[in-house]
């Protein structure tokens, strides 16, 4: 079988040929090695690459399997780890000058659970620095360029995996989501982000055990990828005292399911947030794919009063949190607007927190009650569609002047804060062809109901199909 084609496979199409044995994993990882060097350079995903002791672990994988010896699900598959992600023995910059030659001594969690699943990891893919802001550069590796047009974003935090993704280097890719880390990027990538139910992916090492708003998910070309890897990475560890109990072999049935009459609360704007009207044409026109399986839909939207100061509270306190360690020669590395995230965080009283958490919970069950009306809420991911790559953030939108640098990505940080699993799934192209996703939001704790309606969108419209220009060339 030709190396470049081995690329162009799902992550199910991959396990099926493993399990097979039309394919070893040795060949399945020197395949996405050889394609990494071809298309790496054009946009500067994958920012570390650990090629040799990728096919070591290949090879080893290989003569396990042929022994008779239980290899995991995600045999032979290689991936990518994001560079805000520990990995024992590998570098993990976090993007920052700072770390740049940072290496771990452990593997995150989410690494752990990958590799007993069989997954071979081959390298790190770029992140802005501490993963702030959704517009992926830093000063150690430069940025990462969108595919479909690499005068445009990819996004962020998390884009070095989305790109990846799209130009076919990886099947499968982990992220991380605060404000919307995986949903952004794969909106404009033109491949699947999901941010689960808090805990339901335990996080560790983490500072803040106990913090609900930062995630971290799957990110694959297909529903059904993302699926087989969060029924990996998903199920309860008492390093995390918010992880779910339920275990993640619940991801591994069919995706399948009958939509008819299910009802469906459809936003185009989350009530009155500014939206580039090239985003609001390609998801309207997404609407009768909805009703076409047979959903109920509602214009209509939460009330998300006070959603921003529950938000960037918390958010600011994690910042400060976290980079509050680093030592002042350390936080002189630090870009112009991570500097400012923690001087304003400084400032921060205990009644910001107990006012922030109030909000939060006011939020929570407003939301709650309207989502016993509607089993689903569906609106934009971004407000625009990839911006020019050399900005370092949108500064206004339809002649509205955002207040901060995060301002543009607020339909994504907005449905952080409620808790709820979301999902950005392949929706469209704008008339100059950049990608656009929707966002599908669900229930409290239903990361299987979103999982099933983005599958059964997907499976209606297939744009995760088209490939990146680039690819051809």
């Amino acid at each position: 079988m030709m190396d470049s084609k081995l690329c162009f496979f799902t992550a199910h199409e991959l396990v099926k040929l493993l399990r097979s044995k039309q394919v070893s994993a040795k060949e399945v990882v020197q395949a996405h090695l050889s394609h990494i060097d071809r298309v790496n350079p054009k946009v500067n995903a994958i920012v570390t690459l650990v090629g040799k002791q990728a096919l070591d672990q290949a090879e080893a994988a290989d003569k396990a399997f042929c022994s008779g010896q239980d290899v995991g699900p995600l045999h032979g598959i290689p991936i990518a780890h994001k560079d805000l992600t520990l990995t024992k023995d590998i570098r993990t910059t976090f993007g920052s000058s700072a770390f740049q030659d940072y290496i771990p001594d452990q593997n995150a969690l989410i690494v752990e659970r990958l590799k007993k699943a069989g997954a071979i990891t081959i390298g790190k893919t770029n992140t802005p620095e501490f993963g702030a802001g959704s517009q992926t550069f830093n000063e150690v590796f430069g940025k990462t360029l969108n595919p479909y047009d690499t005068s445009k974003t990819c996004g962020g935090s998390s884009g070095g995996a989305a790109v990846s993704l799209a130009c076919r280097m990886q099947p499968l890719a982990d992220g991380s989501d605060t404000g919307g880390s995986l949903r952004n990027p794969a909106n404009f990538c033109n491949v699947v982000g999901f941010r689960p139910s808090p805990g339901r992916v335990p996080v560790w090492p983490n500072q803040v055990a106990w913090y609900p708003i930062s995630v971290e998910g799957p990110m694959a070309r297909t529903v059904e990828d993302t699926a087989l890897m969060l029924s990996v990475i998903a199920g309860p560890d008492n390093r995390s005292p918010i992880s779910i109990t339920e275990p993640g072999t619940k991801f591994s049935i069919p995706l399948q399911r009958d939509f008819q009459g299910v009802r469906i609360a459809w936003s185009t704007n989350l009530g009155n947030l500014p939206v580039d009207p090239r985003v609001t044409q390609v998801i309207e026109g997404q609407k009768k794919t909805f009703q076409s399986l047979g959903c109920l839909i509602q214009e209509t939207e939460p009330d998300l009063k006070d959603a921003e100061i529950a938000f960037k509270t918390w958010r600011a306190w994690r910042f400060e949190l976290s980079l509050s360690r680093l030592s002042q020669p350390q936080k002189n590395f630090l870009k112009e607007t991570l500097q400012q995230e923690i001087k304003a965080a400084e400032k921060l009283k205990g009644t910001d927190l107990s006012r922030a958490e109030l909000k939060r919970t006011e939020i929570y069950h407003r939301v709650r009650a309207f989502m016993e009306t509607h089993e689903f809420l569906i609106c934009p991911v971004n407000q625009v569609p990839p911006f020019n790559v050399d900005e370092p953030y949108v500064k206004e939108i339809n002649g509205i002047q955002m207040k901060s640098y995060i301002d543009w990505m607020q339909s994504c940080w907005t449905i952080s804060i409620l808790g709820l699993p979301a999902i950005s799934v392949p929706a469209g192209f704008t008339p100059d062809g950049l990608p656009v996703g929707l966002q599908i939001v669900g229930r409290h704790h239903d990361d299987l109901g979103v999982l099933q309606l983005a599958h059964a969108f997907e499976k209606m419209t297939c744009f995760w199909k088209q490939t990146p220009p680039l690819l051809e060339n």
